[in-house]
């Protein structure tokens, strides 16, 4: 019983921890001009320049139940395994849009894109941390998983 709550009480901080690094990764790329929202933008960039991509992060609420953006998600999740693209779930729509949208404007964040960043420039810590924790996350196949965004 200890172990299992230790167990639990270190994925939880794990999963606080790379919900900071996602947020951080996300305000940097957005500042860069590294970052795109949307389902269709980010299909074009997929499609036109698949080695741009570094991160992609797919997101829903608990309630949304549209087959078509179901039918999307699954479509850029494999696409995602095929390039080795890192990919994970958000499951707050509305935190998400705080984050990568303009003040007082919404995104359509349902799908959301971190481009590599110029090749003189420094890697993204934050994002290095995300890599690793898909990595991990593959090696206990869960193939995307969900990290939860910190309060603001």
């Amino acid at each position: 019983l200890i172990r299992t709550k230790l167990l639990s009480t270190s994925i939880q901080t794990k999963m606080v921890n790379e919900g900071k690094s996602l947020a951080e990764a996300l305000l940097s790329a957005k500042a860069e001009g590294r970052l795109t929202a949307g389902v269709y933008e980010c299909a074009k960039i997929m499609n036109a320049d698949p080695d741009s991509v570094s991160f992609c992060l797919l997101a829903t609420d608990d309630f949304e139940c549209d087959i078509a953006l179901q039918i999307h998600f699954t479509l850029i999740q494999a696409f995602c395994f095929d390039n080795d693209i890192s990919i994970v779930r958000v499951n707050d729509l509305k935190r998400l849009n705080a984050l990568v949208g303009a003040k007082g404007q919404l995104e359509d964040a349902h799908c959301v894109l971190i481009t590599n960043p110029a090749e003189d420039s420094w890697e993204d810590p934050a994002l290095e941390k995300l890599h690793m924790f898909c990595e991990e996350s593959r090696s206990y196949n869960e193939w995307v998983p969900e990290i939860t965004l910190p309060e603001r």
